[in-house]
């Protein structure tokens, strides 16, 4: 079984910048991919960004793309999001997802960590 732990989310004046982060744990594996979705009240889980365990290769959403970077730990199953410029229609709830090798979807989930953003 794998674990996903969230921290760093908080609340923000727009303009501001949060840093998240997801540390897995459990039994012994390598990520293919690890990811960041989001879901604000009243809307659809949605993606914010991946990254590809080999190649460290980042995907994000149109939204993310020039103010959010994921990157992870060289060393531990850890993944972070920078988030820059944050504007109130961040806010949500973030969750962090993991995919094995061999599989189609990512089957492992965070609690999520709420991010508010104020104007």
């Amino acid at each position: 079984q794998v674990q996903l732990v969230e921290s760093g989310g908080g609340v923000v004046q727009a303009g501001g910048s949060l840093r998240l982060s997801c540390a897995a744990s459990g039994r012994t594996f390598t990520p293919e991919r690890m990811g960041w979705f989001r879901q604000a009240p009243g809307k659809e889980r949605e993606f914010v960004a991946t990254i590809i365990w080999r190649g460290s290769v980042t995907y994000y959403s149109d939204s993310a793309t020039g103010r959010f970077t994921i990157s992870r730990s060289n060393a531990e199953n850890t993944v972070y999001l920078q988030m820059n410029s944050l504007k109130p229609e961040d806010t949500a709830v973030y969750y962090c997802a993991l995919r094995l090798y061999g599989n189609s979807a990512y089957s492992y989930w965070g609690q999520g960590t709420q991010v508010t953003v104020s104007s």
